[in-house]
Parts: C-alpha cells; sequence; structure tokens
C-alpha cells in the first residue's frame, strides 16, 4: 500500500504549485505567472520529524482552457486525482476574493463528502484578510489564510494535512529504487510511464512539449514499491522557447541527480543528435547506471537489434557500457524487462568486493602494456580499495597522481569494471600518493 494522498486543487493561477512546493519544502512544480503551466499530476512524498508520511498531488487548473487543445487531458488528470485522494486542498485567491467559478468548484468538492481544507492564499496583509472573509459563504468552513510565496502559516497548513491523512493510513516507507526517464521530445517517455502505472497517469499526446514537470509515479513490481520519473522533452538550449522550457530542462538535470537508474529513451526511427549526446555526457558525469531505451521498435522492419546496439553504444561513448533494451511502450512489450534490468543494475551499483579480489585484479592490468604514461616517469600502482557504493569508488595508491593522464585513467576505469562485477554502471576511480610501497 502506499501513503495517504493530499491533493491540492483549484481554479487556475491562485498559487496551487508554489503552495506544492511550500509544503514539499523543495521546488518541484514549475510555478510561472501564465496559467496552465501544470498539466500532469505532479506528486511528492513529504515526511513528518515522527516519520509519518503522504503523498502530496499538485493538479492542473480546474476549468483551464488550455492553449494546446489538451484541456480534456488535463481535467481527466484532475479528476482522477480527486477520485483517488484521501483528502484534498482546495486553494482560492485570497488578494480577488470569491469568484463564480470558486462557487462552482466548492459545488462539485462538497459532493464528495472528503476530508477537506479551504486555504485562501496570497493572504499578506489585514486587507487580504478581510476579503478572503467571502470564503466563508463556500459552504467549506473556516478557510486557513496563507501565503505560500512567503512561507506564512504553510507549516500550520502542512501539520494540518497530516491529521486528515491519519484517518485514511496507509504503509509509507522509502521506495526501493527511483528511475529516471529521459530522452528527446515525443520518444515515448510518457507512454512507458503509463504501461508502468497501469493506468493513463502521465497525458499522452502527438504534441512535443506536453510533459513539462518532472512527474514521481508510484508503482509496484513483486509487492515492491518503485518511484518512475517523467520528464520533459529536451531539445537543443537555442530553440528554447521560454521559461517554461528552461526550468523544464533544469528538472530533467534535478530527477538524473536523484535516479538511481536513468532510462534513456530513443525513438528507434530516429538517429542519436547533438542533444542526445550532451545528455549522455550529463549522465556519464554524475555516475548514474543507465539504460538505452530504444522505443517503438516494432516500428522498424528488417534491422538487426544487434545492429542497432552496436550503433548506440558507437554513438554514445561515453556510455558505451549500458545495456541497450528494445521496446515497446504504447504495446507494453518488454517494459517490465526493462525495469528487471534496472533492478540488476541498481544491484550491480551496491556491490562491495573485497580487497583480495581488487587487488588481484590490479596485479592482472599491472602485467598489461601502460597507456598514456608520460616518458619521463611511469605511473605505477600499488594497490587499492573500495571505499564506496552507489556508484562504487575505488582508491588507487600509486607513485604520483599527476603523471597519469587522461588515456591512462580511461584504460584503468575501462579494465577495472570489465575485470570487477560492474561490467554495465559507471565507476569512479580515484588516484591518492601512496605513504609506503605495498605490492
Amino acid at each position: 500500500m502506499n501513503p495517504p494522498v493530499v491533493a491540492i486543487v483549484g481554479r487556475p493561477n491562485v498559487g496551487k504549485s508554489t503552495l506544492f512546493n511550500a509544503l514539499a519544502r523543495r521546488r518541484i512544480s514549475i510555478v510561472e505567472p501564465s496559467s496552465g503551466v501544470t498539466r500532469d499530476r505532479i506528486s511528492t512524498i513529504i515526511t513528518r520529524e515522527d516519520g509519518t508520511q503522504l503523498e502530496l498531488v499538485d493538479t492542473g487548473g480546474m476549468g483551464m482552457a488550455d492553449r494546446d487543445a489538451l484541456t480534456d487531458d488535463v481535467e481527466a488528470q484532475i479528476s482522477y486525482a480527486i477520485a483517488n485522494a484521501s483528502a484534498l486542498v482546495f486553494i482560492v485567491d485570497g488578494a480577488q476574493g470569491s469568484l463564480p467559478q470558486d462557487r462552482e468548484i466548492a459545488r462539485r468538492l462538497r459532493a464528495l463528502g472528503k476530508p477537506l481544507v479551504l486555504v485562501a492564499n496570497k493572504v499578506e496583509s489585514a486587507k487580504t484578510a478581510a476579503i478572503a472573509g467571502e470564503f466563508h459563504g463556500l459552504g467549506l468552513g473556516e478557510p486557513m489564510l496563507v501565503s505560500a510565496q512567503h512561507k506564512i502559516n504553510t507549516g500550520e497548513l502542512r501539520d494540518r494535512l497530516f491529521e486528515l491523512a491519519a484517518a485514511a493510513p496507509g504503509e509509507s516507507g522509502p521506495p526501493e529504487m527511483k528511475i529516471a526517464i529521459v530522452g528527446r521530445r515525443n520518444v515515448g517517455k510518457s507512454t512507458f510511464i503509463n504501461a508502468l502505472a497501469r493506468e493513463n497517469r502521465m497525458i499522452v499526446n502527438e504534441l512535443p512539449g506536453t510533459t513539462r514537470d518532472s512527474v514521481d509515479v508510484r508503482f509496484q513490481v513483486d509487492g515492491k514499491v518503485f518511484i518512475a520519473i517523467d520528464t520533459a522533452g529536451l531539445r537543443k538550449k537555442r530553440q528554447l522557447k521560454g521559461s517554461i522550457e528552461f526550468y523544464s530542462r533544469v528538472r530533467v538535470e534535478e530527477s538524473i541527480r536523484r535516479a538511481d537508474v536513468v532510462l534513456f529513451m530513443f525513438d528507434a526511427r530516429n538517429k542519436v543528435s547533438r542533444v542526445d549526446k550532451a545528455l549522455a555526457n550529463y549522465i556519464c558525469g554524475r555516475f548514474k547506471p543507465c539504460i538505452i531505451v530504444v522505443n517503438k521498435w516494432d516500428l522498424v522492419k528488417g534491422v538487426p537489434t544487434g545492429e542497432f546496439a552496436d550503433y548506440f553504444t558507437s554513438a554514445l561513448p561515453l556510455i558505451r557500457h549500458a545495456p541497450v533494451a528494445f521496446v515497446s511502450a504504447l504495446a507494453n512489450k518488454r517494459v517490465r524487462s526493462t525495469i528487471d534490468l534496472a533492478r540488476s543494475l541498481w544491484k550491480q551499483a551496491r556491490l562491495r568486493v573485497q580487497t583480495a579480489e581488487l587487488n588481484s585484479v590490479i596485479e592482472e592490468l599491472k602485467r598489461r602494456p601502460q597507456r598514456g604514461a608520460k616518458v619521463a616517469r611511469r605511473p605505477k600502482i600499488y594497490y587499492g580499495t573500495q571505499v564506496e557504493v552507489a556508484p562504487p569508488t575505488i582508491v588507487l595508491f600509486v607513485n604520483s597522481p599527476a603523471i597519469f593522464t587522461g588515456t591512462a585513467r580511461r584504460f584503468v576505469s575501462k579494465f577495472l569494471r570489465e575485470h570487477l562485477p560492474f561490467h554495465e554502471i559507471p565507476i569512479v576511480v580515484r588516484y591518492k600518493k601512496a605513504t609506503s610501497r605495498k605490492t
């Protein structure tokens, strides 16, 4: 079971995403003055000091007219969030007062009979507090007066939400693994997420850029809880239009940093682009286990998978160690096996080799011809030890770290990865001057 769910709802531009970020105590949803920024259900787990958890859900604006003709999809996401929530936060604009749209939403929510907190946002003065008094007429009780932007009374609201959620307890606890799905626009990331969740959890549309935020979706495999992070599709920086796309790109990078495994998704019909190579460079720089996921494979005829795999590994040399999975997210083919492969990489990243095993491999390495050595002085490795996992981090004690060139270091990293149980994941190799020569 999952933690109790609390959904934030309201009309456009009342501050739902700002409140969501304030309650989560970190920036998750994109906040923009223009209406209709949030489309999908954005969710996160928040934890109280005593360890109690709840899942907080941000939603699009109720009654929003989406400029990209996705209004029905957004409304469907809102309806699903409301239906599956244990409790609701109905947020209104305290500076504007009660509007007809607020009264219509209130009527809809009253009919549900669910636990609800009425929140008047943007209340930052005595004047706006007086205006907020109009919301008593909504028939939803005394409104809590907050300013999400200035964090006024958001702590008290947070406590109130945990009280409401306590009436619908769930079995909480951290997920086993977080998986970020990244890639260019329209490669099928949201479709893949929906196949995992076994529901229309994300809006899927041929329109490029439908997903804007990074969205956490909880799903279960073999009774274990996982989180899949859907992300916005990327394109060249010079093609970014406005701050929404800029912040979407920032969210993608943040999602990679907090993921345990990255699924780097491609449309089988497209070639690797500069955007893909830049993204591979970012994944490599964060030492994240990665799977190259070739989606829409069922639309390609007559090309062997081996030939495709060779193409991707040669086009993306920085992550050539990453395994390649061929899937059809729309047909739900090989989606589950890809998650099983991700679990395998997750376990690889947490392995710790014995020092004796590591030094046996180092002895074999020392017998190989030196690469990248400077003429004046030959680099020497004396011994090594693994000091961390996720990513596996190995410290090599050497005669002088400075004389190990980039070529030599790449050779050593590749050799260690291939001869230790880390064949498909990145490893970190650090060099330290030995105080004594232990051979």
